[in-house]
């Protein structure tokens, strides 16, 4: 399957590896930045640590729980942790004009809870 086919998606289910190699799936909102896709999540995700230790990742096309759609196969990526300033606002600049107002609206919520000062990062995902 074609790393392009998951442009359009709103859902994409990220794989990613365990020390051990145990796969962990998580569903997440990804937006097209060229040839790739962009993910933002908290800095501290359990994802980012992952990614830090093995770059390799699996994409997949699912509903919003995490559901793989149909018969959506695997897709082998690789992911880049963008934490610079400027890669970080062209990246959510993407997925902030991809899902509009469901991305102000999750992001306000967020920024409510506590103290606002969660640290994100920009997830760059490439094909393998």
């Amino acid at each position: 399957m074609s790393f392009a086919v998951l442009f359009p998606e709103k859902y994409v289910l990220l794989t990613t590896f365990r020390k051990s190699g145990v796969g962990v799936p998580t569903a997440v909102w990804a937006a097209q930045d060229g040839d790739a896709l962009v993910v933002t999540t908290a800095a501290s995700a359990g994802k980012v640590k992952r990614i830090r230790n093995n770059p390799e990742v699996t994409l997949q096309a699912c509903t919003m729980s995490g559901r793989v759609k149909g018969d959506a196969e695997p897709v082998a990526g690789r992911a880049e942790i963008v934490d610079d300033p400027a890669g970080f606002e062209a990246g959510e600049a993407i997925i902030a004009k991809k899902y509009g107002w469901m991305f102000r609206l999750a992001f306000r919520a967020e920024a409510r809870r506590g103290d606002g000062t969660i640290h994100r990062v920009i997830l760059r995902l490439t094909a393998d």
